[in-house]
């Protein structure tokens, strides 16, 4: 009886509390039910302004590839799809974690810009933590996330980045991180797409993180197992990344990647498999660097400079992202950002230029 009472009193706790975040000014909100539960609800609204100019198709922001035009052409476009919720349990030990996002459909989340606009929800993460032990969908053990740089264009250069979220059962020990994660087969010459996929190996991660008050910096390692057409391949990937303090807030991001590391790097920039000269089904070796320099001018504005590049070789591709960035904090949750850019696809001599406009207001 007490107990239900107790359950009572948190639902009625959480509802008032609910109702006063709703009319609250300022963000980022922890509900303590007990001493043992709390939730806590967090994300942004994110409204971006972009004019792209260039032999390459416009989209809401450079994600690897994209569709080569004819002709130069530019596009103006507003779109707030970047916009994101995200709500975290925490029970004693056990943690609790769900975020989306507005992407939910491709890189242009699915809008109609003819009348609403309308953009599809997209779980980005969801996952359970009990101690050492994760399980669920997060980014993947392979990714340094402190070496991502700081961009108004979603992500900066993931054409030289690595960016996957993934369901995976991940262990941690201090620095040491391993981990399965789900597998799958990408590039041509893979049965995705085919109704034959038989991704039954999982991919092996394992990471260390070294870390101080100079920053950090992790190296990494990728088995993988790849099922294509004509059969099963090994692939072996590695990556090594940080993020270093250089003068005052200042910090240096890296990321080098090589190897068989495929779908790990560049989004669509890279793939696990393609064909050779002779049009057999092989594996990719994939290049790629990714260096951002972030400077403080004031205690609330900053600016980074940023570049990447991946190439492979059975593909051919050489694909480059750039860009330098102004950001201005107003108050502590409201940011405006300004960035111009380059995004090059060499192996289709076809560029574009970019300038957007960024609104953020952290929850």
């Amino acid at each position: 009886m007490l107990h239900k009472k107790l359950f009572t009193i948190k639902k009625l706790a959480l509802a008032t509390s609910l109702l006063a975040v709703t009319g609250a000014a300022n963000a980022g909100y922890t509900l303590k039910l007990d001493d043992d539960n709390s939730i806590t609800f967090g994300g942004y609204v994110k409204v971006d302004t972009r004019y792209v100019d260039g032999n390459i198709a416009a989209t809401d922001y450079w994600y690897g590839g994209g569709t080569v035009l004819a002709k130069d052409q530019s596009n103006f476009g507003i779109a707030a799809n970047e916009t994101r919720f995200n709500t975290k349990y925490v029970h004693g030990d056990v943690t609790g974690f769900i975020e989306i996002d507005f992407y939910g459909d491709a890189v242009s989340g699915g809008g109609n810009e003819v009348i609403s606009n309308s953009s599809k929800p997209r779980l980005r993460h969801a996952f359970i933590k009990y101690k050492d032990v994760l399980v669920g969908q997060t980014w993947t053990t392979f990714q340094n996330t402190s070496s991502l740089a700081e961009s108004a264009d979603f992500g900066g250069p993931l054409v030289a980045s690595a960016f996957i979220r993934q369901g995976q059962i991940r262990y941690t020990n201090g620095g040491l991180q391993l981990s399965i994660e789900n597998p799958e087969t990408y590039g041509v010459g893979a049965k995705r797409g085919t109704g034959l996929a038989d991704d039954s190996v999982p991919d092996f991660i394992g990471k260390y993180t070294f870390k101080g008050d100079w920053g950090n910096v992790s190296v990494s390692a990728l088995a993988r197992q790849l099922q294509t057409l004509s059969g099963s391949e090994s692939a072996f990937g590695y990556g090594i990344a940080g993020r270093i303090n250089t003068f005052g807030k200042d910090d240096f991001r890296f990321q080098v990647h090589g190897g068989n590391v495929g779908r790990y790097v560049g989004v669509t920039a890279s793939t696990d498999v393609g064909l050779d000269s002779s049009a057999n089904i092989d594996v990719e070796d994939t290049t790629s660097i990714m260096v951002a320099y972030r400077h403080f001018w004031t205690e609330d504005m900053r600016s980074s400079v940023f570049y990447g590049n991946t190439q492979t070789d059975l593909t051919d591709r050489d694909r480059s992202h750039w860009g330098v960035n102004l950001f201005k904090n107003v108050t502590k949750q409201l940011s405006f950002g300004l960035e111009v850019g380059n995004f090059e696809m060499a192996e289709s001599d076809a560029d574009s230029n970019y300038v957007q406009l960024s609104a953020k207001f952290v929850l």
